[in-house]
């Protein structure tokens, strides 16, 4: 469709660019091999020019990459970004009833992280009654040094382990884990016991208590915690919360794939 009209709108009300990004998006996304412009341009009928303008605005928003050496285009890694941020909004919506409880009957505020490539983000949180918290969501977990991290570390595998760490660990406060050896045994009783516990490890005055979700191939898929001031942590009893979130964590489970 050489020399096609350059409305913006069609009668539907649509967006004409818009919908033609969305029709090379596609086209990419479903080739089996990488194409070039000219044949993504071919595959949904327009023109060249006009292809390669849509081509260069998704790929400088990552929703599609060009290999330098030979143009062919491929899906982006902001839509990696997109489908996980779908997934993880599931997550969220179906653990929230899980959470609410557990909050409810610690008393404490709960959060709910999930793995992106080797780190871990928090998507949820629920707080407890009369409790006023900092809002985690959407932080990264420092991983050696949280509850929350270590109750993910444990149940990966070894290498996997070491990428996710890097070197050195940094000491958030002199009660930070960072020798490699210290958190590897740490990390086997973790295992062991069901859940992680972190005492001012990140934050001087911030204790908790974390467990993983294991998916069908013993991976953690997501990981819920329970956290709060040392005085009320203490009171309540860290290893007790552990276990309340182990539980959560195991009901959680249940509904994963």
């Amino acid at each position: 469709m050489n020399g096609e009209p350059r409305s913006v709108n069609s009668p539907s009300g649509r967006v004409q660019s818009v919908e033609r990004a969305v029709e090379l998006l596609k086209a990419v996304a479903e080739g089996e091999n990488a194409e070039t412009a000219p044949a993504l341009a071919d595959l949904v009928g327009l023109n060249r020019s006009t292809a390669w303008r849509l081509l260069a605005t998704l790929e400088h928003h990552g929703l599609v990459e060009r290999d330098p050496e030979t143009n062919r285009f491929s899906i982006g890694h902001a839509v990696a970004q997109l489908a996980a941020a779908s997934r993880y909004d599931a997550l969220a919506r179906r653990a929230h009833p899980v959470l609410r409880r557990l909050a409810d009957d610690t008393g404490e505020t709960v959060n709910l992280a999930v793995p992106h490539q080797h780190e871990l983000v928090y998507v949820s949180q629920v707080q407890g009654a009369h409790v006023m918290t900092a809002n985690w969501l959407g932080r990264a977990v420092a991983l050696h040094a949280t509850s929350t991290g270590k109750a993910f570390l444990a149940w990966l595998p070894a290498e996997e382990r070491a990428l996710a760490l890097g070197q050195p660990l940094e000491p958030y406060t002199d009660k930070t884990v960072t020798a490699p050896a210290a958190l590897e045994s740490e990390l086997r009783d973790v295992r062991r016991r069901g859940h992680a516990v972190s005492r001012g490890e990140l934050e001087p005055a911030l204790w908790g208590a974390s467990a993983a979700a294991l998916d069908a191939r013993e991976r953690p898929a997501a990981v819920v915690s329970v956290w709060g001031p040392e005085s009320r942590i203490r009171t309540r009893g860290l290893h007790r919360l552990g276990d309340a979130a182990a539980a959560s964590a195991r009901e959680l489970a249940a509904h994963l794939p």
